[in-house]
């Protein structure tokens, strides 16, 4: 299974959940720069001082699940209606921390190393998330793996939300 580096019920704004290193604030609302040469929609990797992963729920609480593997695991179940891939490089010498919408909630991430990683992000409850934004309680939730492994190109390995479809055409599509 790996080892499990962050559990928790992230309280967000606007939908967005960043990881970031150094002194980088996150997401700051230019898709063409987090999501320059993407095809994906959910997941802007191409700033090199973090990652945007765009939740679903616009604002309450999302669970956000990050674990570190030996090695690629086989596609989730089909629970997971949404996953996609991406590469992340990892500096020497930060400090990994985790923030939504302006730092209203944040932490930090022990235990990923330097190096550069395969980062899977599977989501169940998108569509839920989406349209029950002032539902009580956790609606979507959200995996985010890595493993080490060369950089490689963005994918979508599969859509199964209304709310994927469309962020994967309005933002990753156009790129």
């Amino acid at each position: 299974m790996g080892r499990v580096l962050l559990d928790v019920n992230v309280e967000t704004d606007y939908g967005q959940f960043d990881l970031v290193w150094s002194d980088a604030v996150g997401f700051d609302g230019n898709f063409d720069h987090f999501f320059n040469r993407q095809v994906n929609g959910l997941v802007g990797a191409a700033d090199p001082s973090g990652v945007y992963v765009n939740l679903a729920r616009r604002s309450g609480g999302s669970r956000v699940r990050i674990v570190l593997v030996d090695v690629a695991s086989p596609l989730p179940p089909p629970y997971y209606e949404d996953v996609v891939e991406v590469s992340v490089i990892v500096p020497s010498g930060v400090d990994v921390r985790w923030l939504s919408w302006a730092g209203e909630s944040s932490g930090t991430v022990e235990g990923l190393p330097p190096g550069t990683y395969r980062m899977r992000v599977s989501a169940h409850g998108r569509d839920a998330g989406h349209d029950g934004e002032f539902t009580e309680g956790v609606v979507d939730e959200y995996l985010l793996e890595f493993w080490a492994a060369e950089a490689a190109a963005d994918e979508v390995l599969r859509v199964g939300s209304e709310n994927a479809k469309y962020w994967h055409g309005a933002v990753g599509g156009r790129r």
